[in-house]
């Protein structure tokens, strides 16, 4: 892969990689959750995730997952209920975005963190119909190349992973903003609200 044709793509992967998506709430609620850290240990989960989709489309899941209404409909319907899954749970815990409480040690270990971002990026499958139609148009068209694959999974996901760090890195900020029990509950439940959204919507979802 040439530099130029690496670039380009970074250039036109910039887009989804920022866009507001599950994993972005996702980033947000830990961030207020439970700092900084815990929202570094998720991102890594979310980024291995989608090396893990660009690797496996390289070897034609995306092509199942375009081609197979029973595969699309199985995954679309466990990530749906996940993601409907946290924003119950986001939604009923009152203490959450706990802002008003100056220790932020997660009652989650970074482990469990890493594993619940890791599966909110497997189990949506529009991460993986985006990586299906993004990745072949930078990839020769003469069969699998695994070093291609690499270089385009591992740059999305740094993409994503640098989105993320930015959004633990203003927690802070953000932070001093919900000061009050009603900025809290407010966020809170727009939060588990936008998740429950998404499950929703994603439930809904043709291709």
């Amino acid at each position: 892969m040439s530099l130029e044709t690496w670039l380009l793509f970074i250039l036109v992967a910039l887009v989804p990689a920022v866009s507001p998506g599950p994993g972005v709430m996702l980033a947000i609620h830990n961030t207020l959750r439970f700092g900084r850290n815990a929202t570094l240990a998720s991102a890594t989960g979310n980024a291995v995730g989608l090396v893990v989709i660009g690797l496996s489309v390289a070897f034609g899941f995306g092509a199942l997952m375009a081609t197979s209404a029973a595969a699309f409909t199985v995954l679309k319907l466990i990530g749906a209920a996940y993601l409907i899954y946290i924003g119950i749970k986001v939604w009923r815990d009152k203490s959450g975005f706990n802002a008003l409480d100056d220790a932020l040690s997660p009652r989650k270990s970074y482990h469990a963190l890493f594993l619940q971002a890791f599966l909110v990026s497997v189990t949506n499958p529009k991460a993986i119909l985006v990586i299906t139609a993004l990745f072949p148009q930078f990839m020769a068209k003469d069969g699998i190349h695994l070093d291609q694959a690499a270089v385009l999974s591992f740059t999305y996901a740094t993409l994503c992973w640098a989105n993320h760090a930015g959004i633990a890195f203003a927690g802070n900020s953000v932070r001093r903003f919900l000061t009050s029990e009603k900025r809290l509950k407010m966020t809170r439940r727009l939060t588990g609200g936008l998740f429950i959204g998404f499950g929703a919507a994603l439930a809904g979802a043709g291709r």
